[in-house]
């Protein structure tokens, strides 16, 4: 069976393409854990850490709907006709997206399979998001012309 590789991202690190969108890695299949696990860098002890960290390991394994996603992953990976690249992305890619990746490589270990991780945005610093500017506070103040 060939190996099978593991590619975590941050979505907010990426190229974008002509509609304006990420371009995520090419993969057999991109899971985006943005809306999907909670964020864990709000947790507290972690925010410097990273998802090769086994406290930050522990958080996004605990977030809800974290386990399912990781069972369900590591069963697709193990079809017999199973994939060749599995790209995993969050926000910045320093906390869920890593995490979860190095977790599923584990597991996919466990399981037999030869796997290769590659994390693309982890050693970027934690990408803090700009809030979305509103009318109101565009406004400028007339400026007097003086003669």
């Amino acid at each position: 069976m060939h190996p099978i590789r593991l590619i975590s991202f941050g979505y907010l690190h990426l190229a974008t393409g002509p509609d304006g969108s990420p371009v995520p890695p090419a993969a057999d299949r991109i899971e985006d854990v943005r809306d999907r696990l909670r964020d864990p860098a709000a947790a507290r002890g972690i925010l410097d850490l990273d998802g090769l960290n086994p406290r930050v390991q522990e958080v996004v394994l605990n977030t809800p709907g974290a386990r399912e996603l990781l069972a369900n992953l590591a069963d697709y990976a193990t079809l017999p006709a199973g994939p060749g690249r599995i790209a995993i992305g969050c926000a910045g890619g320093r906390h869920r997206a890593s995490g979860l990746t190095e977790i599923l490589a584990r597991e996919l270990c466990d399981r037999g399979r030869e796997v290769v991780v590659e994390h693309l945005h982890i050693h970027l610093p934690r990408v803090l998001k700009t809030p979305t500017t509103t009318c109101s506070s565009m406004r400028t103040r007339p400026t007097s012309s003086r003669s």
